[in-house]
């Protein structure tokens, strides 16, 4: 199988990507550049979604599992006016991703995130978090917003509690709980 990046993008095509990007909007923390999600970026999330760390997320996927997510996730921008922002450093190394989604199966607007291995543990999620937590209420004026978290994933059950969010139940028979953030708080 030939992998999505070793494709040819013509002219006319990168300018219609480069149009598209300019819609999803850049967000600015200390440390971060929130921007659209590029086509070089699919390997990165591939090597979060399609390694072991994962097994949260139902992973790990296969290389095409990771692509159809990207795509979705990419894609939710011209849907719905809102979806994944991928997470640069000054440096222009990527973090990760982090989103405001609806998939399949979602009852509300998701506030999801996935780092990198090497950037766990720095604040970078909370620092993306905070920002898109206040552009959901702010920016997009969403009714309510959620994150689906897997029992015993301690670290994101850490980051939604610091962001303000409790437990407000089960889905899935047990396998995902619901983490509702509130105005104001993060």
């Amino acid at each position: 199988m030939i992998t999505p990046l070793t494709i040819p993008v013509t002219p006319p095509a990168a300018a219609r990507a480069s149009a598209l990007e300019a819609i999803v909007p850049v967000l600015h923390t200390s440390r971060c550049t929130l921007r659209a999600p590029r086509l070089a970026d699919y390997d990165v999330l591939h090597s979060i979604t399609g390694s072991d760390r994962a097994i949260f997320e139902g992973g790990p996927s296969s290389p095409s599992e990771s692509w159809a997510d990207f795509c979705a996730m990419t894609a939710t921008w011209l849907l719905r006016g809102h979806g994944m922002w991928t997470i640069e450093l000054a440096d222009r190394a990527i973090a990760g991703f982090i989103l405001i989604g609806t998939e399949p199966g979602d009852e509300e607007h998701e506030l999801g995130w996935l780092l990198t291995a090497e950037h766990e543990g720095r604040g970078l999620a909370y620092e993306a978090a905070r920002i898109v937590h206040e552009f959901a209420w702010t920016a997009l004026g969403l009714p309510s917003l959620v994150s689906y978290i897997a029992p015993g994933n301690t670290r994101s059950e850490n980051l939604a509690r610091r962001l303000g969010a409790y437990p407000d139940g089960l889905l899935l028979n047990g396998q995902v709980t619901v983490w509702r953030h509130q105005r104001g708080t993060a």
